[in-house]
């Protein structure tokens, strides 16, 4: 009896601490939903960093050129692979396309340590209606909120283009600060985590309310340091 204690208790640790494994050597594994330019520059930066990667998309065998530049920790599937592959997942998708995924996924990432809203609504692509709609009901951080319920959810790397994450990783000087946002204590927790150890700086702005300040364009969007990050933040409301 109370070795089968000490096994429910070991596991129950390993769920609220999954570093723990990473201590002892194995990262967790990230799984990315989009391989587009910004999917697949952050899910590069994982792999570069010594996580193992899935990226997906609807075609895996398009894949193959982004899997070799990231290098032996990555590899390609299909939605449905990585999200079963993954620890941690990355949604880095047209903001329309987010519905679907919840609908699809959504029990299966509230059982995983972290899902990490990439994605942001762009008029030039989502169309203003839709934009529209999305600001109407508080924002795309409460948006998702809605969505993905039960999920240990953060936006983060929204504010950030593809183009430098890879340059920043690990830069000299003041790292560069990446915004985040969340209700969720412990999602807080491991993507704090996450963030220092890819090189960058997590700045907690606020709750997923303060999402829609994430979007290029907004205040927080573009590269910032984490003290700029601190100031901006202080101005909104």
């Amino acid at each position: 009896m109370e070795r089968r204690h000490f096994i429910v208790g070991a596991a129950s640790v390993a769920a609220v601490l999954p570093f723990a494994a990473q201590a002892q050597g194995a990262k967790p594994k990230i799984a990315t939903i989009g391989a587009g330019r910004e999917g697949g520059a952050l899910g590069t930066v994982f792999a570069k960093a010594g996580y193992p990667v899935m990226f997906s998309s609807r075609n895996p065998d398009q894949l193959k050129e982004l899997v070799a530049a990231a290098g032996p920790n990555a590899k390609a599937g299909t939605v449905a692979e990585a999200v079963a592959f993954g620890d941690v997942v990355l949604i880095v998708v047209p903001y329309p396309a987010v519905e679907q995924i919840a609908k699809d996924y959504g029990a299966a990432l509230a059982t995983k340590q972290l899902v990490i809203d990439v994605s942001n609504p762009i008029a030039r692509r989502d169309g203003e209606e839709f934009v529209k709609k999305i600001n109407d009901q508080g924002g795309p951080g409460l948006v998702a909120e809605k969505l993905f319920p039960g999920a240990h959810l953060v936006r983060a790397f929204n504010a950030i283009g593809s183009g430098g994450l890879a340059a920043a990783a690990h830069r000299s000087g003041a790292p560069l600060g990446v915004p985040m946002t969340s209700d969720d204590p412990k999602a807080i927790e491991v993507a704090t985590k996450l963030i220092k150890d890819l090189g960058y700086e997590a700045v907690l702005v606020g709750g997923m309310a303060k999402g829609k300040y994430m979007v290029p364009g907004t205040p927080l969007g573009g590269d910032h340091t984490p003290d700029e990050i601190r100031k901006i933040a202080a101005t909104l409301s």
